[in-house]
């Protein structure tokens, strides 16, 4: 299997191109087939970058420390009405602190649920929504799974992911206090609901997600842990402004840029995934839940 550092940048950069709607599977495969490295065709690397979730899983499904199952919750003013999650919970009575976690643009993957069950083995209740629940949940591959959500109303997406959030702080094995994170879009709705949700979260860890609306900043109650990947200039750009309507709020943040990365590193389902980087983000994302929802 390749690795990063075996493909070219302007590989990834049209993988992102292709992960964020702009292209199509079959554009970016032609695209990067008529791309040259070392006089040899650049479509095997475009083929490495596709997603091999099978070989992605760290925690089992059967994992001892973990109960997991799906939950059906109401959303009202969402998608459907009706919301579907992926809720696993540390083995033994609780009560938890809870931990939202957010999917990119394509579903709730199997990398995402792993990223819950990763959640729960450090002692978290965690609740993974399926944003396409609604019309059916993850079709079973990311090229569907990204069509069927750009095709979603967007306003009644993220209704249903404050209503999650919501749903998991009330849960009977919930402490009560709320952390989020997420990834890409998810990263991106990170920030959206430390806006929306004030003082009812109080912890946030959006990866590479597209920033907050600047004038609603100062609506932000909780801290924030941001996790930015080096070459990643379309949600790097936003930065500056980002940085500075927090600073003028008041609101505590930590940001951390990680060297040499991709955006997706911490996706250790296609070689974008970076493992130093990746552990050094989660390693602190753990630290930063537990210090701040204890």
């Amino acid at each position: 299997m390749l690795t990063q550092s075996d493909i070219d940048q302007r590989v990834f950069d049209l993988y992102d191109e292709y992960c964020h709607g702009h292209i199509d599977r079959r554009e970016f495969l032609q695209r990067a087939s008529a791309l040259t490295v070392g006089g040899v065709s650049a479509l095997a690397m475009a083929q490495a970058l596709l997603p091999r979730y099978a070989a992605a899983q760290t925690i089992s499904f059967t994992d001892q420390r973990i109960k997991a199952k799906y939950v059906e919750y109401p959303s009202p003013g969402g998608t459907s009405g009706t919301m579907r999650g992926y809720l696993v919970q540390p083995s033994g009575p609780g009560p938890f602190p809870a931990v939202l976690v957010i999917h990119e643009n394509r579903g709730l993957n199997p990398y995402i649920e792993d990223v819950a069950r990763r959640a729960a083995t450090e002692g978290f209740l965690a609740l993974a929504p399926d944003g396409l629940s609604p019309v059916g949940g993850y079709p079973g591959n990311d090229d569907d799974g990204r069509a069927l959500q750009a095709g979603l109303d967007q306003a009644k997406l993220r209704t249903d992911m404050v209503t999650s959030a919501r749903y998991l702080k009330a849960q009977a094995l919930s402490t009560g206090k709320l952390g989020v994170t997420g990834f890409c879009w998810g990263g991106g709705t990170t920030n959206f609901l430390a806006v929306t949700l004030g003082a009812e979260m109080k912890a946030g860890v959006p990866f590479y997600g597209a920033a907050a609306e600047t004038a609603r900043v100062a609506d932000i109650k909780a801290p924030l842990l941001i996790q930015y990947a080096e070459n990643d200039e379309r949600i790097n750009a936003m930065w500056p402004a980002f940085e500075g309507a927090l600073k003028a709020a008041g609101v505590p943040y930590e940001m951390h840029m990680y060297p040499g990365t991709q955006h997706g590193f911490h996706n250790n389902s296609t070689p974008r995934y970076q493992e130093a980087a990746a552990k050094l983000a989660w390693e602190r994302t753990i630290a930063f839940f537990k210090k701040h929802l204890a």
